[in-house]
C-alpha cells in the first residue's frame, strides 16, 4: 500500500533585526506592541527609545521602538519599519515599565501614559550643543528638615543613599519658605552628584520655586518642565534632563515620568491639590505615579504639603511611609495664632461691617495689622456654588432616597440628586415643605469693593485665578484673593482673614472638607509667626484642626470615617460612563460594589460608581482594561473609565 507523501510547509525565513514598536493609538484593542522588520539600511541607526514612523492600516503612525530582536523567525508576515524620525533616545526602559504600571492601575492605554511624559519633538533643538551644568549648593546655617522629629536621621539616610519614604506637613516661617524646604531635602542627594525630581501642582508654584532656585543655585543648574514654556524650551529642558546634564528637575504633573540618570529622590509638593490630576485619560494622579515609580525604581520619595491629604495619611497609617513632624513646642513658635469666630456681624450695630461680611474680631485684627503691613482676605473661589438650601429655613437640600446633595439640572432648572441622579420636579424642603431653594455666592471682586467701604483709605488688591497677583509689597493693603491665587508678602501678612467658611464647607462632596482645609492651611501659612489668622464661620472639625494647626490629625480622623462607611481612600473606586456603560458593568465578573446608574436625561448615558478593595485592585483594573479592549475590538459603544477619581461622590 502506497503511503501518502508527507508535505511540510517551509519554515519562514529568519529576519536579521525586528523592532517592537509602541504605536500612537489610543484605541484600547491596539494597546500592545507591534513587530516590524528593520531594513538593512537602518540597522546601524535603529535604537531602543527612538521615535519612528510605521505603516499601519493604510496610514503612517508615530511610535517608539521599545525592543530590538535579532535573528527572529516570525510566525506571520511582517511589514518594514517606515523611517526613524530621530536618532535621539527619548523613551527609556525604566520609564516604559513605570508607564505600564500606571496604565494597569488606571485601566488605561500605555500610549496615553507615555505621550504625557514625553514632550513633542523640536527638531532643531536636538542639534544644539549642551554642556553638563555645574551645581554649587550654598551653605546654610541649619537645614529646615533638621528641626523635625526624625529629620536628622532622614538627612543622614539620604546622604548614604538609603531609600526613604516620608510624608510630612510643612511648617512655615523658616528661611526660604517651602522652596527652601524642598532644596534642603534635596541637598544630601544633590551633594553626592545624584539626581532629584520635584513635582509641584501648577505654573504658579513652579514659578515661585524657580525664582528661589535662580537666586540660590543659578538658572543653569536645573531644568524646568511645563507645557506653558512652549515646545522649544520644554523640549530643550527635557533633553537636558534625560541626558543627565542637570541633577535637579522641577515640573508639573507631566514631569512625573521624566527619565533622569541616577535618580535617587522624588519630591511631590501639595499632593492634595487637584492640579495634580491629569485631565486626559487615564486621569492619573501625580502622587500615585511617583508612588509607583518609587516602588519600581527604588528611589526615595518625599510627600510634602502645608496640610495633609487623606491618601498621604493612609501611607503613614499602613506603614508604607514614615511621618516627619515638627515638635509641638517649636511648631507653636513658628505659626501664626489662629482664632475662630462665628459670623457675628448680623448682631453688630455697624451696617458697614455687616455689608462687608466682616465679624468684629476679624475687623479688629485686620485694623491692627494694617498699621504695619498687608492683610490677606481669602474668599470663596470665583463661581463657587454651595449645595442647594431651602430659601426659607436654610436647611440643606438632600435626596430623600439616598441622602445625597441636590443640584440644579440644566434641563429646565429641575432639581436632581448628584449621587443617584433621581429628578424631583416638585421638590419641597423636608423640614418646612417650602418649594423655594437658594444657592448664593459672592465673588472676589465684589468682596474687594465691599471691604473698601469698611477700611477707608486702605488700598485694596484683588487676586483671582483669572487675574493673579504673585507678590505684594510690604506695606498696608487689603489683599482679597480666591483660593490658590493668594500672593506672597515679603515679610508675611500681619493678619489672614478666612471668610466664607460656611459657604466653602456647604459644598457637599466627599472630599470637600479635606480640600477646604488645604486651602485654609495654604493661606494661613502666608502669615508671619507673630501674626494672626481669623477663621469666620460655624465650628467644624476642619476649623478645629486649623486652630490646633493639626492637619495630620484631621486627615487621620477623615480616614477613620471613610473606613467606617467604605469610601475612598479606605477602598478604591472607579466611575464607568458612556453609551455602553450599562452593558459594560453587566459583563463584569470581578468583586466590585456597584452604585447606580445615574442617567443623564439629555444624552441618556449611564454612570456607575464601582467600589473595590485594595487587595482586589489589580484584578479589577485588569478586568476593566481587558473588557474595554474586547468591546473596542467588537466596535461596541465607547466606555469611559476613571479609576480613583477625586470626585467619586
Amino acid at each position: 500500500m502506497q503511503q501518502d507523501a508527507l508535505i511540510s510547509a517551509p519554515e519562514p525565513p529568519v529576519i536579521e533585526l525586528v523592532a517592537r514598536v509602541l504605536l500612537d493609538s489610543p484605541v484600547p484593542h491596539l494597546d500592545r506592541p507591534f513587530d516590524y522588520i528593520v531594513p538593512p539600511s537602518l540597522h546601524e541607526q535603529a535604537g531602543i527609545g527612538m521615535r519612528v514612523k510605521v505603516p499601519f492600516s493604510g496610514r503612517q503612525l508615530d511610535g517608539f521602538i521599545t525592543e530590538l530582536q535579532h535573528e527572529v523567525r516570525p510566525v506571520m508576515k511582517l511589514r518594514e519599519l517606515g523611517k526613524i524620525v530621530s536618532d535621539t533616545r527619548v523613551l527609556f526602559p525604566e520609564v516604559l515599565e513605570c508607564a505600564e504600571l500606571v496604565a494597569e492601575r488606571y485601566a488605561g492605554t500605555l500610549w496615553d501614559v507615555v505621550r504625557q511624559g514625553i514632550p513633542p519633538r523640536a527638531a532643531r533643538v536636538e542639534k544644539e550643543t549642551r554642556e553638563p551644568a555645574e551645581l554649587v549648593l550654598p551653605e546654610v546655617e541649619t537645614n529646615q528638615l533638621s528641626h523635625y522629629e526624625g529629620g536628622p536621621e532622614l538627612l543622614q539616610a539620604l546622604a548614604e543613599g538609603r531609600r526613604q519614604r516620608v510624608v510630612t506637613s510643612w511648617v512655615p516661617n523658616f528661611p526660604g519658605s517651602w522652596p527652601g524646604f524642598i532644596l534642603d531635602a534635596a541637598r544630601p542627594v544633590l551633594g553626592r552628584g545624584k539626581a532629584v525630581l520635584v513635582i509641584v501642582p501648577d505654573a504658579a508654584d513652579l514659578e515661585r520655586l524657580g525664582v528661589y532656585l535662580d537666586e540660590t543655585i543659578g538658572q543653569s543648574a536645573y531644568a524646568r518642565l511645563q507645557a506653558e514654556d512652549g515646545p522649544t524650551l520644554r523640549y530643550r529642558n527635557f533633553l537636558r534632563a534625560i541626558g543627565g546634564e542637570v541633577p535637579l528637575v522641577i515640573g508639573t504633573r507631566s514631569a512625573a515620568l521624566c527619565h533622569l540618570p541616577d535618580l535617587e529622590l522624588v519630591i511631590i509638593w501639595q499632593d492634595n491639590d487637584q492640579s495634580h490630576r491629569e485631565q486626559r485619560a487615564p486621569y492619573q494622579h501625580s502622587r500615585e505615579v511617583v508612588l509607583l515609580r518609587s516602588q519600581h525604581s527604588g528611589c526615595s520619595l518625599l510627600v510634602a504639603s502645608s496640610s495633609r491629604s487623606v491618601e498621604a495619611q493612609r501611607l503613614v497609617d499602613t506603614g508604607w511611609a514614615a511621618e516627619l513632624k515638627l515638635p509641638r513646642q517649636e511648631l507653636r513658635s513658628r505659626v501664626a495664632r489662629v482664632a475662630a469666630t462665628t459670623s457675628d456681624f448680623e448682631l453688630d450695630r455697624d451696617p458697614v461691617l455687616a455689608h462687608a461680611r466682616i465679624p468684629s474680631l476679624a475687623w479688629r485684627e485686620a485694623s491692627k495689622a494694617l498699621e504695619t503691613g498687608p492683610v490677606l482676605v481669602q474668599v470663596a473661589r470665583t463661581g463657587f456654588m454651595p449645595a442647594l438650601a431651602c430659601q426659607d429655613c436654610r436647611s440643606y437640600a438632600r435626596c430623600p432616597e439616598c441622602q445625597g446633595p441636590l443640584q440644579l439640572s440644566g434641563a429646565g432648572g429641575a432639581v436632581n440628586c448628584k449621587w443617584c441622579g433621581t429628578f424631583f420636579r416638585n421638590h419641597r424642603c423636608a423640614e418646612c415643605s417650602s418649594p423655594r431653594i437658594r444657592a448664593l455666592s459672592i465673588g472676589a471682586d465684589r468682596t474687594a469693593e465691599e471691604l473698601g467701604q469698611a477700611f477707608a483709605k486702605v488700598p485694596v488688591i484683588s487676586s483671582t485665578g483669572a487675574k493673579p497677583v504673585r507678590q505684594v509689597p510690604d506695606k498696608p493693603a487689603l489683599v482679597v484673593a480666591t483660593p490658590g491665587a493668594e500672593p506672597t508678602a515679603a515679610a508675611g501678612y500681619g493678619a489672614v482673614l478666612l471668610l466664607d467658611a460656611d459657604k466653602m464647607m456647604a459644598h457637599d462632596s466627599l472630599r470637600n472638607a479635606e480640600q477646604v482645609m488645604a486651602r485654609w492651611f495654604t493661606a494661613a501659612a502666608l502669615a508671619r509667626a507673630q501674626g494672626v489668622v481669623v477663621l469666620t464661620g460655624n465650628p467644624t472639625p476642619a476649623g478645629a484642626a486649623l486652630v490646633r494647626w493639626d492637619p495630620a490629625g484631621f486627615a487621620e480622623r477623615e480616614l477613620a470615617e471613610r473606613h467606617q462607611v467604605g469610601l475612598p481612600p479606605a477602598v478604591r473606586s472607579a466611575i464607568i460612563s458612556g453609551p455602553g456603560a450599562e452593558r459594560f458593568v453587566a459583563a463584569l465578573t470581578v468583586p466590585v460594589r456597584v452604585h447606580g446608574p445615574a442617567i443623564n436625561e439629555q444624552s441618556h448615558e449611564h454612570r456607575y460608581v464601582l467600589f473595590f478593595s485594595y487587595a482586589d485592585g489589580a484584578q479589577v483594573t485588569a478586568a476593566l482594561r481587558a473588557l474595554r479592549a474586547r468591546m473596542s475590538a467588537a466596535k461596541e459603544p465607547v466606555v469611559n473609565i476613571a479609576v480613583d477619581p477625586d470626585e467619586v461622590l
